[in-house]
């Protein structure tokens, strides 16, 4: 305890020193923020009055009467009202172009029944030509308030969708990205009938065409068998894609997102977001994973190594790979089988020898691997191979090369401190919990559930580091209501009233951190932001409310009034 005190009253005559060095150098501050309650996420000063920016970096923090005295005649006076400001928010996993994409196409997140998705595209087909495509994306039948009369292992069938659509191919995507519903002239299309077979053009090992009792397909596909009918779907044109990434941008700043962390993209996104850069229209800073889907384009990154923005605002230091399917289609890949699918396992959606390999090229050439693996089997596999990667280079310092499993939802209990031991990141985002677990039970049982499902604190505990996200477009990109799920574990509606494994719940300044700092130190960038330090980037959300004090459903009702990066104020509500 002594020892904490000793280091916290160095912290802060240190930070006395520095803020009387700038207010004796003479400089004046570009900006300063004030009359607010500010959190900084650093540990030796929790909170101050007022932040001086110069030059778009944290040039002091302290008190208001300090920070005063940096004010000169061309000073911006930020008054916060009152308001709450934390470090920028980032988000560690979304997909920057799904999230433009789901407003320019059938957006079916918030449906509630399948007739109601029914009644969406019968509204399209009304407005489109015959032969044009209907797309879409966020379905997700066990969110449905009511079931259909007749589901097949677990999904609807597309008669309903079919006979309001008979000129039209319709696709809509899973909220999980990981299976899509099809109508029959999209089937007809891509030539599926009752005579198709899962070997299907060798197309669907890691998948399934979902059938009837006849066998029939029903229209529902899962996990790779989704690409017999996806191929077909008309490819975006490049002036579409402009338009999906500037609502995206402005998506994120209108809700205080700062930084974004792409799970997953090719070279033509890598090029657009450089062009947007050079054009001064990217307001975000983009960290993007290279997709795992593509080995030519893995083989011409190996070569030349990682991108490292100087300007820290698109860096390309990552690689994606996508090891198992989801738990709602019951792709995610286990080691004991689906409670309710005896004899089902889900699915191993990439050969886990290229785990080994990638993990291995990663190594020798600089770059981190994040794996999306959400089945206690997928999460057990990846780890393996890391683990002898690793071994295979024993001279890189394992924890300094930060690898990372995207969502890592579902653990075995012996798995869980092999994150901390290896220093594996540990990309989860907690709006899955809330989504998930009134039927996630259903899934995997109550011993799994309780014992190794969205276990925060156990792999804190473990020493791992646990940033936060959405996956957006899986759930919606605004980041409130996970940081809510981090501390509540309830349902956006508050149930259960005492959480559900409510021992695994953040606390506020965990989640804070796991939203802040830990994004940062999640992208190799904890010294340059995800904190209210000297030294830093003037990355700020402002709210309207102090999620950190308020009762926890106020959370919810809370805005962002101000969105700032680099010191320039980007978004400011009205």
């Amino acid at each position: 305890m002594k020892t904490l005190m000793r280091r916290v009253a160095g912290a802060l005559l240190l930070l006395t020193i520095l803020v009387l060095q700038a207010c004796n150098s003479g400089e004046k501050a570009d900006s300063i923020f004030y009359n607010g309650t500010i959190y900084t996420v650093d540990d030796s000063n929790p909170q101050v009055e007022a932040v001086a920016v110069k030059n778009g970096m944290i040039m002091a923090t302290g008190s208001k009467a300090e920070i005063m005295k940096l004010q000169g005649d061309d000073t911006e006076m930020v008054d916060l009202q009152g308001q709450t400001m934390t470090p920028g928010f980032i988000e560690s996993h979304a997909h920057m172009m799904g999230v433009g994409y789901n407003k320019l196409e059938l957006d079916l997140m918030y449906v509630k029944t399948y007739d109601e998705l029914v009644e969406k595209v019968a509204e399209a087909v009304e407005k489109a030509q015959p032969g044009d495509w209907i797309t879409g994306r966020g379905w997700h039948q066990d969110k449905w308030i009511e079931k259909p009369d007749h589901m097949v292992k677990g999904f609807q069938t597309h008669d309903k969708l079919s006979e309001v659509s008979p000129n039209n191919p319709v696709w809509l995507r899973h909220a999980s990205g990981h299976a899509a519903f099809a109508n029959a002239k999209a089937m007809e299309l891509a030539g599926v009938n009752n005579l198709s077979i899962e070997s299907l053009q060798g197309e669907v090992e890691g998948g399934e065409i979902i059938k009837d009792e006849l066998g029939n397909p029903t229209g529902v596909f899962t996990e790779r068998a989704a690409s017999i009918v996806g191929k077909l779907v008309p490819a975006e044109t490049e002036e579409r894609a402009e338009q999906a990434l500037q609502m995206a941008i402005d998506e994120c700043l209108r809700l205080g997102i700062t930084s974004f962390h792409d799970a997953g993209s090719g070279q033509d996104f890598i090029d657009r977001l450089q062009r947007f850069k050079d054009q001064g229209k990217l307001k975000v800073r983009m960290y993007t994973m290279l997709t795992g889907r593509s080995p030519q384009l893995l083989e011409e990154w190996y070569k030349k190594g990682p991108m490292i923005d100087p300007d820290h605002l698109h860096t390309v230091r990552s690689i994606k790979l996508n090891c198992d399917g989801a738990l709602g289609p019951r792709g995610a890949w286990l080691l004991e089988e689906y409670t309710d699918r005896p004899g089902h396992y889900g699915h191993e959606t990439l050969p886990m020898e290229t785990v080994t390999e990638v993990s291995e090229k990663a190594l020798a050439s600089g770059f981190q691997v994040c794996s999306h693996a959400i089945g206690d089997r997928a999460n057990r596999e990846i780890l393996d191979r890391y683990e002898a990667a690793f071994n295979k280079y024993p001279n890189i310092d394992r924890r300094a090369q930060r690898f990372r499993i995207e969502h890592a939802q579902h653990l075995s209990e012996e798995d869980i401190t092999r994150f901390g031991e290896m220093n594996i990141v540990a990309a989860m985002q907690a709006i899955h919990m809330s989504s998930d677990r009134p039927w996630a039970i259903d899934r995997l049982g109550e011993e799994r559930i309780v014992e190794g499902a969205y276990v925060w604190q156990k792999l804190m505990q473990s020493g791992a580091v646990v940033c936060n996200g959405t996956d957006a477009p899986v759930e919606p990109l605004d980041p409130l209501p996970s940081f809510y799920a981090s501390i509540s574990r309830k349902t956006l509606e508050g149930f259960p009233e005492e959480g559900f494994e409510a021992d695994q719940a953040m606390t506020r300044a965990q989640a804070l951190k796991s939203y802040t700092l830990d994004g940062a130190y999640a992208e190799f960038e904890e010294d340059f932001k995800g904190s209210i330090e000297v030294g830093k980037a003037a990355d700020f959300t402002i709210f309207n409310k102090n999620i950190m004090t308020i009762p926890e459903q106020e959370i919810l009702k809370t805005k962002v009034s101000m969105t700032v990066v680099g010191g320039e104020i980007v978004y400011k509500a009205d």
